[in-house]
């Protein structure tokens, strides 16, 4: 029996959020650039504006990718294991009643919400169907899979050899039985919420970068310039625009956004948590050391 891996295709949708990944990166080092540059006034918000608004679909879009990236269906005679970024869904074989193509439904399948090249992800109602959830790339070829619980629809790479597996293995039987599981990227988020030092680092960072944000909010427009850069021994103290302030909240919430997404990927496993505390504690520290060079900053007499 050909039991494996099926994954989905990849290439069009790495390709497409890739491109929209640069596109808004580029967009948002344009406006940070330029933000650096002005000074307060109408052409200042202009630009931070652009650049907020280009910056903060970059992490979900870069969640996306790497989910794509990682995307498999394993089957083997026990279980068919879907896996899609932080979202797993492990199905006993014994509880798929079918699977089949979508193409053999009466009543064509609604995409959901905002689909997009190797994204279909999301829930629908079917009318015959009733619940179904997406864990799908490409729409040509998407494949039913049929339990008590809800429909999943997925889109393996090859659909016609993923049905012959599991009627194979339907045939042959089970090794072992296998407990059905669920795993939801907001599980793994309550679940870390539960650790007293997660929620810790997490709330510490958060004020933190808020602070920083208004801080600098402050200091740029009842500062004209600062002092940003080296000064040495005997020469002229160069000073910039006190705009150029934005930066350092701008890579402090970039970080710790890194940061607190690395720290969940390494906590769903117990064996790798004390690495993910390291993460979000470095996170922490590093907004701390953004706070405190601001501070250094204005501090030092221009």
């Amino acid at each position: 029996m050909n039991v494996g891996h099926y994954p989905p295709p990849r290439q069009r949708g790495l390709i497409a959020h890739s491109l929209i990944l640069l596109v808004l990166t580029v967009i948002a080092v344009i406006g940070f650039f330029n933000l650096s540059s002005s000074e307060v006034g109408p052409a200042f918000l202009i630009w931070l504006l652009t650049a907020l608004f280009a910056f903060a679909p970059i992490p979900f879009f870069a969640y996306r990718a790497y989910s794509l990236w990682r995307a498999d269906y394993h089957i083997d005679r026990d279980s068919l294991a879907i896996s899609w970024g932080l979202r797993v869904e492990d199905i006993p074989l014994s509880d798929i009643e079918w699977m089949r193509s979508a193409d053999d439904l009466t009543t064509p399948l609604a995409l959901p919400p905002f689909p997009f090249p190797g994204g279909l992800l999301g829930i629908r109602r079917h009318p015959e169907l009733g619940v179904v959830e997406f864990l799908a790339a490409d729409a040509k070829k998407l494949l039913l899979v049929a339990t008590a619980k809800r429909i999943f629809v997925i889109s393996p790479e090859n659909p016609a050899g993923l049905t012959q597996t599991f009627a194979r293995a339907t045939e042959m039987g089970s090794l072992q039985p296998v407990e059905a599981k669920s795993v939801y990227p907001s599980f793994i988020v309550t679940r870390a919420w539960e650790s007293g030092i997660a929620r810790y680092l997490w709330l510490t960072a958060l004020f933190l970068n808020i602070g920083l944000f208004i801080w600098a909010s402050l200091i740029i427009p009842s500062t004209p310039r600062v002092a940003v850069g080296q000064q040495f021994a005997g020469g002229i103290l160069e000073t910039v625009p006190s705009s150029q302030l934005i930066i350092f909240p701008v890579a402090s919430l970039l970080l710790a956004v890194i940061g607190w997404i690395a720290g969940l990927y390494f906590y769903r496993w117990e064996r790798e948590r004390v690495l993910a505390f390291i993460i979000w504690g470095s996170s922490t520290l590093t907004s701390l050391l953004f706070l405190l060079a601001v501070l250094f900053i204005i501090t030092t007499p221009v």
